[in-house]
């Protein structure tokens, strides 16, 4: 009986090492090279908001049926927390000024607030990465806004996930063009 835990806890840890840990890919943002001018002097970028699958820790596909395909790779972060981080640190690059994601590191307060809700965010096997929902800008003095984006990324669907993780960060990237451009002006 004792030599059986020790067999048993040997068997589980060679399953384990033989089963190897997933792949984790990171995205990248792309390089800017463009300046936009905004509104605000200082913007809070809030949690974005994901579907359930987007918030997943495996990267996806969506097939041509619309059922998902997931691959053994993993994000390297939190797909919401990774989202909300690219798109403030777009923000600030491409408008350079005061910008972060929440909670706001600063004594006093944003001028404005940066609220995004995703209706999709995902790849499809066509070669299309799709990104589509809401924003919305909330000020404390002046007229607040909101607006819908419905943008798309070619890839190649056979770069794997790769080809999405450079796919988000374009499509990310894009996005952060987009808000700068109509809502926080």
């Amino acid at each position: 009986m004792t030599l059986m835990k020790p067999l048993t806890a040997a068997a589980a840890l060679a399953f384990l090492t033989a089963c190897g840990t997933p792949d984790r890919i990171a995205v990248q943002s792309p390089a800017i090279t463009e300046t936009v001018r905004i509104g605000f002097a200082s913007v809070e970028v809030k949690d974005v908001s994901l579907p359930t699958y987007a918030s997943a820790d495996e990267v996806a596909q969506q097939a041509a049926d619309g059922s998902l395909v997931t691959s053994s790779v993993l994000w390297a972060d939190a797909p919401e927390r990774a989202v909300a981080l690219e798109l403030s640190r777009n923000l600030a690059k491409l408008t350079q000024r005061r910008i972060a994601s929440e909670p706001w590191p600063f004594e006093e307060n944003p001028a404005a607030r940066l609220d995004v809700r995703f209706t999709d965010l995902i790849a499809g096997t066509d070669g299309i990465f799709r990104a589509s929902g809401q924003y919305f800008v909330g000020v404390f003095e002046g007229r607040e806004r909101s607006g819908i984006f419905e943008l798309t990324v070619a890839y190649d669907p056979a770069g794997g996930p790769a080809a999405i993780a450079r796919a988000r960060g374009q499509i990310v990237l894009d996005l952060a063009k987009f808000v700068a451009r109509e809502g926080l002006r």
